[in-house]
């Protein structure tokens, strides 16, 4: 005669050898995590021996505001605020699924006030009368979890948090570098404002010399109302400008998460270029754990992996051990007697059979999610690489054209000169001055902007190195694990 353990362990057998009517053969997934080194960047992505951006970095550009500006975004931000709530959901569903991979006990209490019929199984005194039934039962359940299923649910919701948490610091580092941006683009702004009133002083100089000239004959008042017109035109671009600087003022008080009058606020930026663009030593292998949207589609295969364990888990019995103990009884004088005691104990056990292709189809669609959580991941990785380089080589671009731009500049400036000189002289006629006055114009525009995308360019470097973000380096030293 078998005891009751082993009893157990038969039924178990007997119900695995049962369940291969209901099996997972000919499923799997097609898709496989990439290695960074699938995709050649040493070229694009040369070693220069720096160092990671901080994750107060805006630091570096010398300006306190920017700062500020973006500690109070990142305080404020509805954007966050809704990242933040995601993570917090995905900590309650971790902690549910942990709840499910331990034991459960419970107290119940129940009262019935009932008419019993007279015409079925209860004799009188109960048949044909009210009673009142009282119950008090204590009750525990454990779920073996033979195969793994509710600790692989486990996993899979520990994965979907730092997924979450990894999404977060993106949109945190996101709303910063928009904030950066925007405030670099005002920057600008205000450049070519200045830019564009040191030319009204500029064209009134020349306006002076041509009513000099004007008086002992060598302009008329031609030359005079040129200039008029000229200093007119300019005045219109600051008036323009200065409703851009409003515009931006606006832009920034939208993502600082605040009303458009807290833009009006803003002192004007002062800032300095960066010091230090030089690309990590240990790229691009740490881009894995330096960029959050890389790491949370690690995460996001991770969990898909588990949810895959999951769904084959199904496929297998399942034995819950429950347990019932308590009193029932009518009235209330037997309750608590020992006649009224009532246990109950065993293990319930779920065996597939048959189901019409339903766990196999649920484990069909399992894999379709790891598998589209590998692709993105691939996707991210490309993206991550290729905007490196992109922002590597526009900063080197920039770097050329702000020396070929202060060249020119330089001699713009000298040949201005010269032409106020030869006009004072009566040597050039005023249109050769407009004319040199319109090109230094011109260049004194070209090195402000350039100044200004070199700043704008230092800072989407950043944002693609991760922003001082920092991660355990997932599974591996440079892939990710591939399907279960």
């Amino acid at each position: 005669m078998l005891r009751p353990p082993w009893r157990v362990i038969a039924v178990t057998l007997l119900a695995a050898a049962l369940s291969a009517c209901v099996n997972y053969r000919g499923i799997h997934g097609d898709s496989h995590p990439a290695a960074v080194t699938d995709y050649p960047s040493a070229v694009s992505i040369p070693v220069q021996g720096g160092t990671w951006p901080a994750m107060d970095w805006s630091a570096q550009f010398g300006d306190p505001q920017l700062g500020a500006l973006i500690g109070e975004a990142v305080a404020s931000s509805p954007t966050l605020a809704e990242a933040r709530a995601r993570v917090a959901k995905a900590t309650a569903y971790t902690e549910q699924a942990r709840a499910a991979t331990g034991p459960s006990a419970d107290v119940k209490y129940a009262f019935t006030h009932e008419h019993f019929s007279g015409s079925t199984y209860f004799p009188p005194p109960i048949g044909n009368s009210w009673q009142n039934e009282n119950a008090l039962t204590f009750g525990a359940s454990y779920d073996l979890d033979l195969w793994g299923k509710n600790h692989e649910a486990l996993r899979s919701a520990i994965s979907e948090r730092k997924a979450a948490e990894a999404e977060a610091q993106q949109a945190r580092l996101v709303l910063s570098t928009s904030v950066a941006h925007a405030y670099v683009h005002l920057a600008l702004l205000y450049a070519l404002r200045d830019v564009a009133q040191n030319e009204v002083t500029s064209r009134r100089s020349i306006g002076a010399l041509t009513q000099q000239r004007v008086r002992t004959g060598l302009d008329n008042e031609v030359e005079s109302r040129t200039v008029d017109v000229t200093i007119d035109a300019t005045q219109t671009d600051i008036s323009e400008l200065d409703g851009q600087i409003a515009v931006t003022r606006y832009q920034l008080a939208a993502l600082l998460g605040k009303g458009p009058d807290r833009g009006l606020q803003i002192a004007r930026p002062v800032l300095l270029d960066a010091a230090d663009n030089a690309l990590p030593a240990s790229l691009p292998a740490d881009l894995l754990s330096r960029r959050p949207d890389i790491v949370a589609a690690h995460w996001r295969i991770d969990a898909s992996g588990h949810d895959v364990k999951v769904a084959k888990a199904d496929f297998f019995p399942d034995i819950n051990l429950a347990a019932v103990a308590g009193y029932d009884a009518f009235g209330w004088g037997h309750l608590f007697s020992a006649s009224s005691r009532q246990v109950q104990a065993g293990p319930a056990i779920h065996l597939p059979l048959f189901d019409g292709g339903a766990l196999r189809a649920q484990l069909k669609d399992r894999y379709a999610g790891y598998d589209t959580a590998v692709d993105a991941y691939n996707q991210t990785l490309i993206a991550a690489l290729n905007d490196v380089a992109t922002q590597v080589a526009s900063l080197h671009a920039i770097e050329q054209q702000q020396t070929t731009a202060q060249h020119a500049y330089d001699a713009s400036r000298r040949a201005y000169d010269l032409e106020i000189v030869r006009y004072k002289a009566g040597l050039d006629p005023q249109l050769q001055v407009l004319s040199s006055d319109v090109a230094r114009l011109q260049q004194s525009q070209r090195v402000a902007t350039l100044r200004m995308q070199r700043l704008d360019a230092q800072i989407a470097l950043i944002q693609a190195l991760g922003g001082g973000y920092a991660a355990p380096k997932p599974a591996g030293t440079d892939r990710v694990a591939s399907a279960p």
